[in-house]
């Protein structure tokens, strides 16, 4: 029987895992950008394409993601692709930063393609075939090429398509051949199918949860890639499936139980012959017929005359932990109504800082359309003079505040415009406080009703960091609570206003518990859905 830690020790874990994202944050905070960040080398030997395109689908949002979406955060080509990566901590950088550090002047990196849009319903196949055509006309103007570099997300769905990342990488190699050397990065949830295994030479995943090592992962896919094409390594690449689909909580990298697994991925990576070893825990909204978490490694078959095995032995190693670790609980959930009496009881907590409320229902960096109502609902009928900062996705309301102007009186009805199988609807009435026209968010519109301060948008919010509330004028550490609409990041991102945490679980398109989602497409068996007991 082994003992558990008591909560004395999974707190002294939490504040050590804090302190370090806090100097991690603050070290990358510090970076300039150079201004000769790339310059093509004089002669070089080898030719390597740059693509990114990323999206993270939310199969049950009926919400497409659409041009506007993908606008929204920005489409870059060419030079305006290594401007981008200049500004740093995302994947691109990392890649770049490989060139220059290991590249010995023979690389010329042809910077193609970028386009990333917010997590969101399924991408419109409109979108994709343009952009996947744009891609590969780029690529065939770009030949000869030696590698392809493809900063992809691992969890897209797209209308009407099955595994549009696999089908993005068939078309590369049919453009690059067979003899180029194509290396993807992936987001730690992407969902590894038969057919991107099989056409990539090597895959390469985050290893963090909160996500923080972007540079770090398009590093590590770049030293791979460019000693790949010089011949220096051989990549070997052994995928093993899962049938487990868990997730929503339990998955943070320096927290148990999922701590131990990621200690394992470096401990591997430090073998002779192994490149590279990463563990995908799926996006469980993602409902795909291959869905299930997947464990990756990559050996040098140019080091190892085993390298096959050697890649296998580490696949499996992840494989069973992750297995071992499968009946791991949930985070506690409260409803809107229990949250609600839960910030009014915690008067430290609001006199110290403030309470964030995690909406885990409507996630919108899961997915979720971002126009929850349930919170806002509970707030006006058991308790409206707290002061809370609701944000809330409403097009229509936010343009009528807009118009109405800061000020002036409004009256709107919000929720369930965009998804009405989970959502509510309801009316709310207040003063316009401040109105703001964004690149990212579109209309901006600030509403007060008593003490709730209601945040109207046309597209989704994240919910980042406190910054989203400051720059509209209001102050995280005096709101008796702020909700946010992401399940990890804001973990560390709120440290210095946050005093406690509630997640709050209410119907939604984000759903936690996988027994309360509508899959239609994934693998059965699949555990916990049905009773499993070996992933092999």
């Amino acid at each position: 029987m082994v003992n558990k830690p008591g909560k004395s020790k999974h707190l002294i874990r939490y504040t050590l895992g804090i302190i370090f994202l806090s100097a991690s944050l603050l070290a990358s905070s510090c970076r300039t950008m150079d201004s000769a960040f790339y310059v093509t080398p004089p002669g070089p030997v080898y030719r390597i394409a740059v693509l990114e395109f990323a999206q993270e689908t939310n199969s049950f949002s009926p919400v497409p993601t659409t041009l506007k979406d993908f606008r929204a955060l920005g489409i870059r080509r060419g030079e305006e692709v290594v401007q981008y990566a200049a500004e740093g901590e995302n994947a691109l950088s990392g890649f770049y930063s490989a060139v220059s550090a290991i590249g010995n002047g023979e690389i010329a990196v042809i910077p193609l393609f970028k386009a990333m849009a917010m997590s969101g319903g399924p991408v419109t196949r409109e979108v994709f075939d343009a952009f996947k055509s744009e891609m590969i006309e780029g690529l065939e103007e770009a030949m000869p090429l030696d590698g392809v570099y493809l900063a992809l997300h691992g969890a897209m769905g797209v209308e009407g398509m099955s595994d549009p990342e696999g089908d993005l990488i068939e078309a590369v190699r049919s453009v690059v051949g067979v003899d180029a050397v194509i290396g993807a990065s992936h987001d730690l949830h992407a969902n590894i199918t038969e057919r991107r295994a099989e056409l990539a030479d090597f895959i390469v995943g985050y290893k963090t949860n909160p996500h923080r090592d972007f540079e770090e992962t398009g590093y590590a896919a770049g030293a791979i890639l460019i000693r790949a094409v010089r011949g220096e390594v051989k990549p070997v690449m052994v995928v093993r499936n899962m049938r487990l689909l868990k997730g929503g909580g339990m998955t943070i990298d320096f927290l148990p139980p999922m701590n131990r697994v990621f200690r394992t991925m470096k401990r591997l990576e430090r073998e002779p012959g192994i490149l590279s070893t990463s563990v995908f825990m799926v996006h469980i909204w993602l409902d795909d017929q291959e869905l299930g978490w997947t464990t990756v490694a990559v050996a040098d078959a140019a080091a190892l005359p085993d390298a096959r095995q050697a890649a296998a032995r580490a696949a499996d190693t992840l494989a069973d932990m992750c297995w071992a670790v499968r009946d791991a609980p949930l985070p506690d959930q409260l409803s809107a109504e229990q949250a609600v009496a839960l910030v009014r009881r915690s008067w430290l907590a609001r006199a110290l800082g403030t309470t964030v409320i995690c909406d885990v229902s409507d996630a919108v960096g899961a997915g979720a359309p971002g126009e929850n109502a349930w919170i806002l609902k509970a707030f006006l009928e058991h308790d409206p003079d707290l002061c809370v900062y609701i944000p809330l996705r409403d097009g229509e309301a936010a343009r009528m505040a807009a118009a109405a102007g800061a000020g002036n009186e409004i009256a709107v009805e919000v929720g369930r415009n965009l998804e009405k199988e989970y959502n509510t609807r309801v009316k709310f009435d207040g003063k316009v406080l401040r109105v703001e026209q964004t690149e990212q968010y579109g209309t901006l519109a600030v509403v007060r009703h008593k003490g709730i301060h209601l945040i109207l948008s046309e597209l989704p919010t994240y919910v980042y960091d406190p910054d989203f509330f400051s720059e509209l004028g209001l102050k995280p550490c005096k709101a008796d609570a702020v909700v946010v609409k992401n399940l990890f990041p804001f973990r560390f991102t709120f440290m210095p206003v946050n005093r406690k945490t509630i997640n709050v679980a209410t119907p939604g398109t984000t759903n936690i518990d996988v027994f309360g989602l509508n899959y239609t497409s994934i693998p059965r068996p699949i555990y916990p859905l049905d009773e499993i007991d070996d992933w092999h």
